[in-house]
């Protein structure tokens, strides 16, 4: 994916960072994002880190205050066109600065902000401008009203994506802001390139597709030699 040419705003000086919060007490993020390693596998498909930001659990709001007050902080962002070392110079999302609100964000449920996620959470993204919010609930709905669900923002409020599901095991929806279908398979999160018809890998499938390829390196050189020397 390319993005338009952009140019950058002025770094933001040391001294006008976003206030520090404190870590998740769960483990819903480094089970359903970190640890796949979803956040790099989109970043290596779009491409274009100086004006693209794929992070997780980042501060966003109008930096005109710096109490934590009136700030989200989403378990996954996506922003296109932005400049993303101001972003993590003020260690936080500065609309105004940006010039722009983030394109999508995502939330994973858990038992502490389940409530927040798709009430509080959900207009104040729809304040921020935000086009796209989406939330995952690996349980399938304990936590959620529904396993995965997206909105998109129409006329400053936010409208439902559609949903498709293959019986209980697997729902997708298409996200128009990054042209991927995310999906929920059997409790866990993909996303889907349906122009290249493959999924995004997880840490785990590129290492094997990784060792395969070398593995199979490995065979062609070894018959290679045989040839060689009879």
């Amino acid at each position: 994916m390319t993005t338009r040419s952009f140019r950058a705003p002025p770094c933001a000086a040391a001294d006008e960072t976003f206030p520090d919060f404190p870590p998740r007490e769960d483990m819903q993020n480094p089970i359903y994002l970190h640890d796949p390693a979803h956040q790099a596998a989109l970043r290596r498909h779009f491409g274009s880190t100086d004006t693209t930001i794929v992070l997780g659990e980042v501060p966003v709001g109008h930096h005109t205050t710096r109490q934590r007050r009136g700030l989200l902080v989403p378990d996954l962002l996506v922003a296109f066109n932005i400049h993303r070392a101001g972003v993590i110079a003020r260690r936080g999302y500065s609309i105004e600065e940006q010039g722009k609100p983030p394109d999508f964000v995502l939330e994973i449920a858990s038992l502490n902000t389940r409530r927040n996620d798709y009430t509080s959470k959900r207009q104040g993204y729809a304040d921020f401008g935000v086009t796209e919010f989406w939330r995952f609930d690996p349980t399938g709905g304990e936590y959620y009203p529904a396993g995965l669900a997206g909105d998109r923002l129409v006329d400053g409020g936010y409208e439902p994506i559609a949903v498709n599901s293959l019986g209980d095991a697997l729902y997708w929806g298409h996200s128009s802001v990054l042209n991927l279908d995310l999906c929920w398979e059997y409790g866990w999160l993909r996303w889907y390139d349906a122009v290249a018809e493959r999924y995004l890998l997880t840490y785990d499938e590129a290492e094997d597709a990784r060792a395969a390829a070398e593995a199979r390196v490995g065979e062609l050189e070894a018959q290679l030699e045989r040839l060689r020397d009879p």
